[in-house]
């Protein structure tokens, strides 16, 4: 059984980053050094992704699940989603007719 999303398939998914800088570290009320020094990263690792110039990375996803309480899965959820929706908006994958099974 297949699920749907309630989210609109037309509008840009959020990019992970910026549920870190617009809901995760005000809650926290860390800045984006404190944060950097509590998983581990630089400073320019966490800004580069609240700015949403880097993605989530597995290494990444596990810190941050790991502090935030909430595990890996969704951040990479969060990062896939946003990565396939960026994708499906290019052309280079209209030419590519579907195989069909016999």
């Amino acid at each position: 059984m297949a699920t749907q999303s309630l989210r609109n398939p037309n509008r840009r998914p959020t990019h992970p980053g910026a549920v870190l800088r617009e809901d995760v570290l005000p809650a926290l009320k860390m800045t984006q050094k404190d944060f950097a020094d509590w998983i581990g990263v630089s400073r320019l690792s966490v800004s580069e992704l609240v700015n949403e110039k880097r993605t989530v990375t597995p290494d990444m996803a596990m810190r941050l699940g790991k502090a935030l309480g909430n595990g890996p899965q969704i951040w990479l959820r969060m990062q896939q989603t946003f990565d396939l929706w960026e994708l499906a908006q290019r052309d280079t994958y209209h030419s590519i007719k579907t195989l069909e099974l016999v």
